[in-house]
């Protein structure tokens, strides 16, 4: 920890170790990073599979975490530099998903394909600097056990998707969904719950509200 702490300490110090893992003005670490450091801070669950055409930008100093039996497939983005990604077991991630960090994805998930999950946003108050100058700020997705995202669903940063709930495609989620629900839109609302009681999946009617 000593160590660590005088690199945080020292901004000039702090800077030569980011280049070392980094390339200048690059999210992807370098292949050193990848090969001979990630591999003893990060973890892969047996029989976990990672294919072989995706992006894993995932840096040392922030959790990566894959479970048993779980797959990304191709062309699928994880990136966990300024939040940990976190994924269950006998999760998939579909193809061409892009996963921002922070990011946790419970057991037995289903993402689609094309689907963004981003617990990213840059900030964009000050107009006297482009917005890529001025930071970001994060907020953790949370994506419950056993849910389903259809494709091209968005889910926004801060949002967490209730147990066994099912997001149609093309949704934008931009809110917390509630466990056993189906939601749909831009933005995503609810359509259905599940009934414990009568052990039905029911429609959610929306009452007509008359101003008076």
């Amino acid at each position: 920890m000593g160590l660590v702490n005088t690199i945080k300490e020292n901004q000039r110090i702090k800077s030569f170790a980011y280049w070392l893992i980094v390339p200048k003005n690059q999210a992807r670490p370098r292949l050193w990073v990848k090969w001979f450091l990630n591999p003893f801070y990060h973890r892969k669950g047996k029989g976990a599979t990672i294919c072989r055409r995706t992006r894993i930008d995932v840096l040392p100093w922030s959790t990566f975490e894959l479970g048993t039996d779980s797959t990304i497939e191709d062309f699928a983005t994880v990136n966990n530099g300024v939040g940990a990604v976190r994924i269950g077991d006998r999760t998939r991630i579909g193809l061409g998903n892009t996963l921002i960090g922070p990011v946790t994805i419970g057991d037995d998930v289903r993402l689609a394909q094309n689907i963004v999950l981003s617990g990213l946003n840059h900030n964009y108050e000050d107009v006297s600097q482009p917005i890529h100058a001025q930071g970001v700020s994060t907020a953790e997705i949370v994506v419950e056990d056993e849910t389903w995202i259809g494709a091209n669903t968005v889910v926004v940063a801060g949002v967490t998707i209730g147990k066994h709930s099912i997001v149609a495609g093309g949704s934008v989620v931009t809110k917390d969904v509630p466990p056993y629900s189906v939601v749909v839109g831009n933005p995503a609302r609810v359509v259905k719950t599940y009934n414990p009681d009568s052990g039905e999946w029911e429609r959610i009617i929306k009452k007509n509200l008359v101003a008076v």
